[in-house]
C-alpha cells in the first residue's frame, strides 16, 4: 500500500486531536505572523528604492527625472507581470472580494510574491498609490492557499482569508482595532461572534511582527493641542461634506480614468501614454510621488513645504496664498496621478492616495475658513480628522476611517469630531455614489458580496452548476409522428426543439398537443415546427443568479431554457434552485 504523505498523516492526525476551531485559531495566527511580513518586506522594498531614486535631490532643485521614474517603473511590474507571472495581476482589495464572490475564495498562489514586487516597482519609482492593497492582497492570498492547503471549506477559508487583510492591515498601519473593523465593513465578512476571535488573534500577532521589525511608534505621531471644542460642531459637519464631495470627485474621476485605459488595447500603449502623463503630473507637483507618507506627516506637523520641494513653486513657499493654491491643485491632481498609476499597468492601491487627499483637504478647509475670519480652527486637528472623512466616503467605511486615524495617530482625545466627520462624509458620498472605488465594478456586475446573506448566497450560485439536461430534444423539421415516440419514452413534459446544429427554436409543452397526438392520421402531416411556441423568458448561460431569480418571480415558469450564444445548454427548474439556495443558505449560516 502507498505510504501516505506528510500532510494526508497530519490532517488525519488533525482530525482525531485537534478541533476545527482550534485549528482554525491555530491558522490565525500563523497568518498574522505571514501576512505582517509581508507588508514589512513590501514597506522596506519601496523606501530603499525610493531612497536610492531622492537622496541626493536638494529641495530648491527641480528633478527632470520625475518624468522618467514612473514609466521605468510601471515598465519594470508590467514586465515581471508578462514574463515571469504571465497572468493578469488584479488590483488589491477588489481582487480579494472577487475571490470571495466568484471563485469561493481561491486566489492564485502567485499572488503570494507577485503583488510585493510590482507594487514596490511601481510605488518606488513613483507611481502615485499607496501599499495597503498590495499587502492586504497578499495577505489574502496566503490565507486563501493555507485554507485550501489543508482542505478547508468555503466558510473557514473566507475566514482565512479575513484573517489575513486584518493582519496585512494591522501590520502596515499598525493599528489592530482599526484592521479587525476594516475586515467587517470593507471586506464584507458576514462573521458569527465566535469568528471574531481569529480575527483578534491575526490582527495581534500581525501587529508585534511589525513592532518586532518596524517598532512601536505610532504612523503618524500627533499631539493634540487643543481638544474637542462644541463650538467647532458646525465646522466638522461642513468638513464632513466638503470631504464627502471630494471622495465623490475621487470615484467619479477614477472610474472615468478607468473607461479611457480599457478602451486602448495594447499594454505598451497604456504605459507609455500613463507614464508619461503621470511623470509631467509628478514633475509639476513632486508632492504626488510615490505613497505620500512623509508628506501626510510634515502635513500633520504644520509643515507644508512639501508642497514646493522640487517644484517651480519653490520661490513662493513662504506665501499664503500659493499654500492654498498648492492644496487645492495636489487634490485636483492626486486622484488623477493615482487613476493613471492603474490605467498604466501599476500596481498599488488607494488608501495611501485617499489619506494625502483627506490630510491637505482638512488643511485646505481649516486654511479657508480661517482666512475668511469665520474662525481660528486647530488646522493640525483639521488635518487629521480629514483623513477620517476621505476614508469613510472614498471606501465608503465610516467606522475604518474613524478607529484607523485614531489607531495610527493616537488622537482618540478627536474622537467625537472624528465620528460627526466620517458620518457626514459618508452620508454625502452614498448621496451621489451607492458603491465605493473598491466595489463599483463588481456591483455592476452583479458579482459583489455584501452582508445580505440571500444575495451573497445567489452571488455564489451558477447558472452552469444547476442545468439539468434529461428534457429531450426533438428536431424542429420532424413530424408529430416522431415527437409522438419521444414523448414515449419521456418523463417530462417539456420537449426542447433544436435543429441540425443545436441552436434553440422553441418548446413544445405536452398539453399542448394532447388532443392531437391521439390522431394518428396525422402523424406524417403536422411538423415539430408547426407544433412550437417560443418561450417569453430564457436564461443565458452567464447571467446572475440575481437576474435568474428575478425571471422566475415575475414569471409563472417551473422550468427555463439556458443558452450559450443561442446554442442550447440544458434548462434550469425553480425546484432546483429553491433546493440549492436553501442548501447553501445553511452552509453559510453556520458556526
Amino acid at each position: 500500500m502507498k505510504k501516505k504523505s506528510l500532510l494526508g498523516r497530519f490532517l488525519v492526525w488533525r482530525l482525531k486531536h485537534i478541533s476545527i476551531r482550534q485549528f482554525i485559531m491555530m491558522l490565525a495566527v500563523l497568518i498574522g505572523i505571514t501576512s505582517g511580513i509581508a507588508a514589512v518586506i513590501i514597506k522596506h522594498l519601496v523606501h530603499f528604492i525610493s531612497s536610492l531614486l531622492q537622496n541626493n535631490s536638494s529641495p530648491e532643485y527641480k528633478n527632470i527625472l520625475y518624468v522618467v521614474y514612473p514609466t521605468i517603473g510601471i515598465l519594470m511590474a508590467v514586465l515581471f507581470i508578462k514574463y515571469v507571472i504571465r497572468r493578469p495581476v488584479r488590483h488589491g482589495i477588489p481582487n480579494v472580494l472577487y475571490g470571495i464572490s466568484k471563485t469561493n475564495a481561491h486566489i492564485s498562489r502567485h499572488n503570494m510574491f507577485s503583488s510585493i514586487v510590482t507594487s514596490a516597482f511601481t510605488v518606488g519609482f513613483g507611481g502615485s498609490v499607496g501599499l495597503e492593497g498590495p499587502s492586504v492582497a497578499t495577505g489574502a492570498a496566503l490565507g486563501s492557499n493555507i485554507g485550501r492547503l489543508f482542505h478547508l471549506n468555503y466558510k473557514h477559508v473566507t475566514l482565512l482569508l479575513g484573517c489575513a487583510c486584518a493582519g496585512a492591515m494591522a501590520a502596515i498601519f499598525k493599528a489592530p482595532i482599526a484592521a479587525i473593523v476594516f475586515a467587517l465593513e470593507v471586506i464584507m465578512l458576514d462573521l458569527t461572534m465566535w469568528s471574531l476571535v481569529p480575527l483578534l488573534l491575526a490582527s495581534a500577532s500581525a501587529v508585534i511582527t511589525s513592532y518586532f521589525f518596524l517598532g512601536m511608534d505610532v504612523l503618524y505621531p500627533f499631539k493634540v493641542e487643543n481638544v474637542f471644542d462644541m463650538s467647532d460642531i458646525p465646522y466638522y459637519i461642513a468638513l464632513g461634506i466638503f470631504t464627502g464631495l471630494i471622495a465623490t470627485y475621487f470615484t467619479k474621476c477614477y472610474m472615468f480614468i478607468h473607461g479611457i485605459f480599457e478602451k486602448i488595447e495594447s499594454t505598451y500603449k497604456k504605459l507609455i501614454f500613463g507614464g508619461l502623463s503621470l511623470g509631467l503630473i509628478i514633475f509639476f507637483f513632486p508632492a504626488l510621488f510615490g505613497e505620500g507618507y512623509e508628506a501626510i506627516n510634515s502635513s500633520l506637523s504644520g509643515d507644508y513645504s512639501y508642497l514646493f520641494n522640487n517644484s517651480f513653486f519653490y520661490p513662493f513657499k513662504d506665501e499664503f496664498w500659493m499654500v492654498v493654491v498648492l492644496l487645492i491643485l495636489v487634490i485636483f491632481f492626486k486622484v488623477i496621478a493615482s487613476s493613471i498609476t492603474f490605467g498604466a499597468g501599476g500596481v498599488g492601491g488607494i488608501f495611501a492616495p485617499t489619506l494625502f487627499m483627506g490630510v491637505n483637504a482638512g488643511v485646505l478647509f481649516a486654511k479657508i475658513v480661517q482666512s475668511l475670519g469665520l474662525r481660528n480652527l486647530e488646522v493640525n486637528n483639521f488635518a487629521l480628522i480629514g483623513m477620517a472623512g476621505m476614508i469613510a466616503g472614498v471606501l465608503h467605511a465610516p467606522l475604518t476611517g474613524l478607529f484607523l486615524i485614531a489607531d495610527i495617530s493616537g488622537g482618540y482625545q478627536l474622537f467625537v469630531p472624528l465620528m460627526i466627520t466620517a458620518t457626514i462624509s459618508y452620508a454625502t458620498v452614498k448621496t451621489f455614489e451607492t458603491h465605493s472605488v473598491y466595489t463599483i465594478q463588481l456591483a455592476r456586475r452583479k458579482e459583489l458580496m455584501t452582508h445580505d446573506k440571500d444575495q451573497n448566497v445567489l452571488s455564489l450560485m451558477r447558472v452552469t452548476k444547476l442545468i439539468e439536461k434529461d428534457f429531450n430534444t426533438v428536431n424542429s423539421d420532424a413530424t408529430l409522428g416522431d415527437l409522438v415516440k419521444v414523448i414515449a419514452i419521456a418523463h417530462r413534459n417539456i420537449f426542447i426543439v433544436i435543429d441540425e446544429e443545436n441552436n434553440f427554436q422553441g418548446i413544445v409543452k405536452l398539453d399542448d398537443i394532447r388532443e392531437i397526438m391521439f390522431q394518428p392520421e396525422k402523424y406524417d402531416k403536422v411538423f415539430v415546427r408547426d407544433l412550437m411556441i417560443i418561450p417569453e423568458v430564457v436564461i443565458q448561460h452567464d447571467e446572475s443568479m440575481a437576474d435568474v431569480a428575478s425571471k422566475y418571480q415575475y414569471s409563472d415558469k417551473f422550468n427555463l431554457v439556458v443558452l450559450n450564444e443561442g446554442k442550447y445548454c440544458g434548462c434550469v427548474s425553480r425546484a432546483q434552485i429553491f433546493s440549492t439556495y436553501r442548501r447553501m443558505l445553511k452552509h453559510f449560516s453556520e458556526d
